[in-house]
């Protein structure tokens, strides 16, 4: 199989990626009243029909959900787990489901195979950036680079983020293709996490 054809399939693993279809937004849907700043930090998540809680590492939280199989045997045959339970912190722009779905068959057991686990390696990475980047911290970074920032990945790549609206961040890979943020600011012990709509490609 051509390795360039299942480069993005291995997003399809990535953090969090399979569980973020379903996640709630950020309210407190039993008292129906905006989540506070105090809120946020302690409340959990519904990602996946599961709580995600800002108390336990992404590892943690991916493991409890159901709709996280493929990430955990990724990130294991990857050996990223004790990495990603590190202290971090780690920002993750993780691809939804729908995003996967157009990808080709047969990819992920592909690059779950021993010998692929370098590619694997480099794919799962280029979507981690070193440091905990909220939506208003990414807001930040492009005003004050005057309508563009760029941000290093733990692969070594960059990825290129922009205001495409008053709430809306577009995250564009080293190959020119760019995804939109869906769901920001989900917490984790070691990071957080921005749910994206398209998988990105380092160079």
């Amino acid at each position: 199989m051509d390795m360039r054809k299942i480069v993005p399939a291995a997003c399809g693993m990535l953090l969090l990626a399979a569980c973020s279809q379903g996640m709630a937004d950020n309210s407190m849907a039993s008292a129906g009243q905006p989540m506070t700043m105090a809120m946020a930090d302690t409340a959990p998540v519904m990602v996946g029909g599961h709580d995600m809680y800002p108390s336990k590492n992404i590892v943690a939280n991916a493991v409890n959900s159901d709709a996280n199989t493929t990430l955990v045997a990724a990130v294991k045959a990857a050996g990223l787990v004790a990495t990603l339970e590190g202290p971090g912190p780690f920002t993750v722009f993780a691809p939804t489901n729908a995003a996967f779905d157009a990808l080709p068959a047969g990819t992920v057991p592909t690059l779950l195979q021993p010998a692929n686990k370098a590619t694997l390696v480099k794919i799962l990475t280029y979507h981690v950036v070193p440091g905990h980047y909220d939506f208003d911290d990414l807001q930040k970074l492009i005003m004050a680079g005057g309508g563009k920032a760029m941000l290093k990945t733990v692969e070594g790549g960059e990825l290129t983020f922009m205001m495409n609206g008053p709430h809306n961040i577009t995250v564009t890979d080293a190959k020119g293709g760019t995804a939109q943020i869906e769901t920001y600011d989900v917490n984790q012990s070691n990071g957080v996490i921005q749910v994206i709509d398209k998988v990105l490609l380092p160079g």
